[in-house]
């Protein structure tokens, strides 16, 4: 959804005159159907704790300009955050959703006068978060920006900069992201760059800038700078090489030197030729030379055409899946929700095919696009199988990507950021993502070589792995946050497993099957709970399924012991089994949503949060847990709980998730479950059936078919299937495969507002 207020007349005209650079629809049909991009709202997410950004950035892009607020803190993780009102500049690389900041490199800044830089803070800091509190004291030049005079839509955003009254339009292409800055009449026209902000955990090591003898389009001189920034952090070691194009020649500068650093920059433009200046901005992971060829020095094209070719690009990518609703806050959640699943991973690898591994070696490819920003604990869950789904090309990408990181760390990466291994979060879910491509039929990267590093992978002895052998479980006295771990690696396993019986591997197969049942050693059949277990076999006491100890000296990662005994997604009927059968079962994993919300402990997680009950829909490790119902053979339980979650978790406000979005999952979760589907197990290739909320919603697949859900009377009350039908026939069973979406076709529920438990 376009958000756009204006607070003057002639800032009105400023505005309309931007706005129409989007072509509009011409005839009386295009009018009725109103591009998808008109129901995205980039502002969801950027308030509460959902921590997206705003900015600009196409499908997947390189590069995410966004603006930047200037301070650290858990919830300006993007660099931006709504409740803000101050802007320093804005920011190329951006993180979305994420619970830990960095990136924001290589910061510009519109002014119209003069700065002294020389008080700036270089960015190394000592203290979280208060240096980066500091850091924007210092910047003088931070300008005051209202919510009623910004804007954003997919590929564009703009705000206007009240302090030196300039207009700030933003907008991106794959690897080049582009401002336009429209400056009062006679007004001075200057850019101030500074490299040495750093956000949270980020801290530069090196700083350079210099203007370039290069020449733009191959004849004008003196409107390029070129410089790296080096820096240390979450990636700790990120190397970002940058080329910047002005569209006019640099009348005068000033470098601010420290020591042998060259930490920010003023840049002046002649005002005499018109009040617009634009600016393109391109980075590399290898070379300032490899930025110029990103930035193509020959692109002729003007701010106006790049923006249009961003919207139609989203246009194009949100066209993926079309749904049918009359009601447009729905449509707005939707597509907004699939937009978010698209703006991470993020391209990696440079034009010529190059990118840096973190130990400084320089990739080279001709056969895929390295992706980075690999948030694989989260989003191994439904974002990589939507990708999977709808771009199978990207997904082999991906993993092509992890493969070749794991040439560099030995092992199958856990969370990757600017091609840095982060080894964040638990488990190795990069194996459930290779194992459900290869088994949805993705096979254009090197299973073989895949197999081989998951085997080595889940054989080392690191994180956890070294007691998981021995013992057959994580002890609570040799590891912190145990069972998590346990059930995860138990997980990876069975998906070893099927990967090993996909290649005729059978004593693999054999070993990591037996292996994957590693969470019987920590169910504990008198709580209902699986719980933490020694070395010597005893529980750990006292038990508080309630309790949570945030990422030390606890059993569970950023939960308790409500929200991850679930996690037995490779074999659910071994689970029902444990507790003693489906009433049992379905008894307790009601009371997890009635439960009362009281979460205990003196360290208590701030990712646990959406509770409905003691399910917590804003941290990933809930997402599966109200389709369990449908294995218990109760799937009007899934439907009533999946419509509970659709209708409190989501909204159309900045606050509109209920924790972080974590690079599409928060979103995933939205796409599929309003569509009415779930990959539950994504390695199973099996879609949990739950409560489509759309009267049709059609998934146009890469192969050319389209499958059709189709969900009659559907209403708010009518949240109950009544009877279901695949491609006429009559559906008995609470899941679709895989293969059936792929084929085409349509998937047809007949809606009802009581419950119909068959």
């Amino acid at each position: 959804m376009i958000r756009k207020y204006i607070s003057s007349l002639a800032l009105l005209g400023l505005m309309v005159t931007s706005c129409q650079e989007v072509k509009q629809p011409t005839t009386e049909q295009e009018t009725q159907q109103k591009p998808l991009t008109t129901y995205v709202d980039p502002f969801i997410g950027t308030g509460g704790h959902g921590h997206t950004y705003p900015g600009a950035t196409v499908p997947f892009g390189m590069l995410q300009v966004s603006p930047v607020n200037g301070i650290s803190g858990w919830d300006w993780c993007s660099g931006y955050h709504h409740s803000d009102t101050l802007l320093i500049g804005f920011g190329h690389l951006s993180l979305s959703g994420t619970g830990i900041g960095d990136l924001n490199d290589i910061l510009l800044m519109p002014v119209n006068k003069e700065y002294d830089l020389s008080q700036l803070s270089t960015g190394k800091k000592d203290q979280y978060p208060k240096a980066a509190l500091d850091f924007r004291n210092q910047v003088t030049y931070k300008s005051r920006y209202s919510h009623q005079n910004e804007k954003a839509e997919p590929g564009y955003y703009q705000v206007f900069l009240e302090d030196p009254k300039i207009n700030a339009e933003l907008t991106a292409d794959q690897y080049v992201a582009y401002h336009k800055y429209t400056y009062q009449k006679g007004d001075t026209q200057s850019v101030i760059l500074n490299l040495g902000f750093a956000i949270n955990w980020d801290s530069p090591t090196e700083m350079f800038i210099q203007q370039s003898n290069r020449k733009l389009d191959g004849q004008n001189d003196g409107n390029i700078i070129t410089g790296h920034r080096f820096s240390t952090g979450w990636a700790k070691n990120q190397k970002v090489f940058f080329a910047i194009a002005f569209s006019k020649p640099i009348k005068d500068l000033q470098l601010q030197n420290s020591g042998k650093q060259i930490s920010s920059g003023q840049f002046f433009f002649d005002n005499s030729t018109g009040e617009e200046l634009v600016v393109r901005v391109a980075v590399s992971s290898v070379s300032e030379e490899n930025a110029l060829a990103n930035l193509d020095l020959y692109d002729k094209r003007t701010f106006a055409e790049v923006r249009q070719k961003a919207h139609d690009t989203w246009e194009k990518h949100l066209s993926s899946i079309e749904i049918e609703t009359p009601v447009d806050s729905l449509k707005t959640i939707f597509y907004t929700a699939l937009y978010h699943t698209q703006v991470a991973p993020v391209t990696f690898s440079d034009k010529n095919g190059q990118f840096r591994q973190q130990n400084d070696e320089i990739y080279s490819t001709k056969d895929f696009t390295a992706y980075s920003t690999l948030s694989l604990w989260d989003t191994f869950r439904a974002e990589n199988p939507l990708i999977t789904l709808l771009q199978p090309k990207k997904s082999s990408d991906i993993i092509s990507s992890m493969l070749a990181y794991s040439d560099v760390i030995n092992k199958l990466p856990v969370w990757t950021l600017y091609g840095n291994e982060t080894d964040c979060m638990t488990g190795y879910h990069s194996i459930p993502v290779i194992v459900e491509a290869y088994l949805k039929g993705v096979r254009s990267f090197d299973a073989e070589k895949a197999f081989e590093m998951m085997k080595k992978t889940m054989m080392g002895d690191e994180r956890g792995l070294k007691f998981y052998k021995q013992y057959g479980y994580i002890p609570y006295d040799k590891w912190d946050e145990s069972v998590t771990i346990t059930l995860e690696y138990a997980y990876d396993d069975w998906c070893v497993a099927q990967m090993a019986k996909a290649l005729g591997k059978t004593d693999d197969y054999e070993f990591f099957m037996k292996r994957s049942e590693a969470y019987k050693h920590l169910f504990d059949p008198t709580t209902g709970f699986m719980r933490g277990k020694s070395a010597s076999g005893k529980w750990r006491e006292p038990f508080d399924p309630k309790h949570s100890n945030h990422r030390e000296a606890t059993d569970y990662t950023e939960g308790n012991a409500w929200q991850h005994s679930w996690f037995v997604p490779q074999n659910p009927q071994g689970l029902i089994e444990a507790f003693g059968g489906k009433e049992k079962f379905t008894t307790h994993l009601e009371k997890l949503f009635t439960e009362s919300s009281e979460i205990t402990g003196d360290n208590v997680s701030a990712d646990i949060t959406g509770l409905i009950g003691q399910y917590a829909h804003g941290n990933e490790p809930s997402h599966h847990i109200a389709y369990l119902f449908n294995k218990a053979g109760e799937p009007h339980r899934t439907q009533y709980w999946v419509n509970e979650i659709l209708k409190t978790q989501y909204n159309t406000t900045p606050n509109g998730y209920s924790g972080n979005e974590d690079c599409g999952q928060m979103s995933a979760w939205y796409v599929w479950s309003s569509i009415g589907l779930y990959p539950m197990n994504p390695v199973s290739g099996e879609y949990e059936i739950g409560r489509p909320l759309f009267p049709k919603a059609k998934i146009n697949l890469p192969n050319g078919k389209t499958f059709t859900i189709i969900a009659e009377n559907v209403s708010a009350e009518n949240m109950y299937i009544q009877s279901a039908t695949l491609n006429g026939k009559s559906l008995d069973r609470t899941f679709i495969t895989d293969e059936e979406l792929k084929n085409g076709g349509e998937l047809k529920f007949v809606m009802g507002s009581a419950p119909i438990n068959n």
